[in-house]
């Protein structure tokens, strides 16, 4: 039975060691932030951190997460303050939404690494995330004014 630390929390689950852990996160333990976009880890919906790592949850399985620190974007900010929320809010950049917690989570890898990014850095780093409304300029100008405020 894998068992990993989510948001800060020790959880263990009753599954097979390859379920990928976006239906772990999903449906076993029910944080629907996290989004299932393509299944082949080509679109960026299901990013989270695995030990501070931005990866596509829906190609990753549970098994290869054992043991180890797991963050979905409930666990970015329990009440919502990381900058790069506030900036998404502020540059109002969600149109669906729907995709916009793996940029979140991606965004939040980059700076976490690089606190202030050039914009060619937010651009390179951002590439596979996909925004299906064409929100990239107001994604880029968040990131830019939440490494400016962290």
């Amino acid at each position: 039975m894998p068992a990993f630390i989510l948001n800060g929390r020790s959880v263990d689950v009753d599954a097979e060691p390859d379920t990928p852990l976006l239906w772990i996160i999903r449906e076993h333990l029910k944080l629907t932030g996290t989004k299932f976009g393509c299944g082949m880890a080509q679109c960026g919906a299901c990013t989270v951190h695995v030990d501070g790592e931005a990866v596509r949850s829906c190609v990753t399985a549970v098994a290869d997460v054992d043991g180890r620190a797991v963050t979905t974007i409930e666990g970015l900010s329990p009440d919502g303050t990381h900058p790069l929320q506030r900036a998404w809010i502020e540059e109002q950049v969600p149109q669906c939404g729907y995709c916009q917690s793996g940029q979140i989570m991606q965004a939040a890898a980059l700076l976490a690494t690089t606190p202030s990014p050039s914009r060619q850095e937010i651009v390179d780093a951002m590439d596979g995330n996909i925004c299906r409304c064409g929100t990239y300029a107001g994604i880029i100008a968040a990131i830019e004014r939440a490494s400016r405020e962290a």
